[in-house]
């Protein structure tokens, strides 16, 4: 992927200083790689929204589309530091994944030593009667945790 936008990286591999994935061993990591986490695959549109600086995808594959803050994405990664946050952008942000998306929802890791009033649990309290749900929970690296949302089966028609 050529330099992009954003929190987009240089060349392939290249990774970011806080996007760089932990080594093998480290607490809540699984050693596999961000992009296969994630689910990032070739051609899709992609959006990180509100990434904190100097972050990128540590091992994007070729060929990744952005999306820009407002079309229609296959994949957004969105970042929030507090539970108000959320509230305010997730509808727009859901509907931009529909209907076959998927949403991260990050935030900072406390097994990272960051502090932050987000868990898994504020963010299903707000999806789930939006009509998303979640379909994973992952260290998206050493400073961020992240729940992936899709909606569900039933209203993506």
């Amino acid at each position: 992927m050529s330099p992009g936008p954003a929190g987009f990286p240089g060349p392939a591999g290249s990774p970011g200083p806080a996007g760089s994935p932990g080594p093998a061993g480290s607490p809540g990591y699984s050693g596999r790689p961000q992009a296969a986490k994630l689910g990032l695959r070739p051609g899709q549109r992609v959006h990180l929204h509100h990434p904190p600086a100097g972050w990128d995808l540590a091992d994007p594959p070729d060929g990744l589309i952005e999306a820009g803050p407002d079309g229609p994405a296959d994949l957004i990664i969105a970042f929030f530091g507090s539970r108000a946050e959320i509230a305010g952008e997730l509808d727009g942000l859901a509907r931009r994944i529909y209907p076959a998306g998927a949403l991260w929802v990050a935030w900072p890791r406390r097994a990272g030593g960051h502090r932050s009033d987000i868990t898994d649990t504020v963010i299903r309290s707000q999806a789930l009667p939006m009509g998303l749900v979640d379909v994973k929970v992952a260290a998206i690296d050493d400073d961020w945790s992240g729940l992936r949302l899709v909606w569900r089966v039933e209203n993506r028609r």
